[in-house]
């Protein structure tokens, strides 16, 4: 029987340091937090603070300093809300909109060439598999939690 546990620490060794070499952009080094920071942000038109710090499953503590860090950088821009100054939303600067596309960009080249070692059966198959694994992880009473 095959182990599992080796298959996805394998998988997510590698991801980890496709992350990690991606990430010095016009010498700006990003770490492999701060990328998925910038994804999320990306992704969502304004989000509050919360909003990202759930999505990734971080402390709203150990986001503010990951946020603080960014906007140091000038990727980042926090704006509180007219209604609620306590509520903060977030914004990709120009910079950290170059910097969030050119990761991305990078991972999906990664990726265009991994699958171009499978058949369009195979990728599909990984694509599909991949996906039925996020949806039963989402479902999962210990997914995104600690184990102990």
């Amino acid at each position: 029987m095959e182990n599992i546990r080796e298959l996805f620490q394998v998988m997510t060794r590698r991801f980890g340091l496709l992350n990690k070499n991606c990430c010095s952009i016009d010498d700006v080094d990003i770490s492999l937090v701060q990328s998925h920071i910038l994804y999320e942000i990306d992704k969502r038109e304004h989000p509050s603070m919360q909003q990202v710090a759930e999505a990734l499953g971080m402390d709203i503590t150990t986001f503010s300093r990951q946020i603080q860090n960014l906007v140091k950088k000038g990727l980042v821009k926090k704006t509180p809300l007219p209604e609620d100054r306590r509520v903060y939303t977030l914004s990709l600067t120009t910079e950290g909109k170059f910097i969030a596309t050119t990761i991305d960009r990078e991972i999906n080249r990664y990726l265009e060439e991994v699958f171009s070692y499978m058949t369009e059966f195979e990728k599909e198959t990984v694509i599909r598999s991949i996906k039925l694994l996020n949806e039963c992880m989402a479902k999962s009473s210990v997914c995104c939690k600690p184990l102990f």
